[in-house]
């Protein structure tokens, strides 16, 4: 009995393969868009500080 049950719960690591693909992949997603979106608003600082460096620059 202990065989057939064996055989019946055998997954196969193909199957673990495509979840672990799965769960990496689904985890990369949210990692990217958290830092998409804690990124996005330093990039328009940095912009405007660098636009505001130029400026007083030509001025000068």
């Amino acid at each position: 009995m202990t065989t057939q049950s064996f055989i019946v719960n055998y997954i196969g690591p193909g199957l673990d393969g495509g979840v672990i693909a799965a769960v990496l992949g689904f985890l990369t997603s949210i990692f990217l868009a958290l830092f998409a979106i804690i990124w996005y608003p330093f990039k328009q600082v940095i912009k405007k500080l660098k636009r505001k460096k130029t400026d007083e620059n030509i001025h000068n």
